[in-house]
């Protein structure tokens, strides 16, 4: 079944230098394809609704402030089961824990700023697309 997810290379991973890298990696997997791509600044209206349901939480703060201190890339990935693919391929949030071949695993440092944000389910997908993307139907 072929699905879409929302994809984010946070400030970190285009602070570091790891856009190539990291877009290599899902532009080699065979069958996915990347549909739309823009470097942006986000601002604070774009972030809260993509954050709301954490709105409240100690770490909700931080986020938003590490997610606005510089360009990320956003780009929506179409494939055969590329929701749980790419979720797979990005590892888990805590570098320490995600195994090595993960973006997270090679590349990660600490929890907070963990390079790289996919969609958890094709409703988020769909959300978050919506918001990031809205002239993509």
């Amino acid at each position: 079944m072929s699905q879409r997810t929302l994809v984010l290379l946070k400030p970190d991973a285009v602070r570091r230098g790891l856009v190539g890298e990291i877009l290599g990696r899902i532009e080699r997997k065979a069958g996915w394809s990347i549909t739309a791509l823009e470097l942006r600044t986000l601002d604070r209206a774009i972030l809260e609704q993509h954050y709301a349901e954490h709105v409240g939480r100690p770490f909700y703060e931080p986020l938003v402030e590490f997610m606005a201190s510089g360009p990320v890339v956003a780009l929506v990935v179409a494939g055969e089961r590329v929701i749980e693919g790419l979720r797979a391929l990005a590892g888990p949030t805590d570098p320490i824990a995600a195994a090595p071949g993960s973006i997270r695993g090679d590349f990660g440092t600490i929890v907070r700023e963990n390079l790289i944000h996919a969609s958890d389910s094709e409703e988020s997908a769909e959300r978050e697309i919506k918001i990031f993307f809205p002239g993509v139907a």
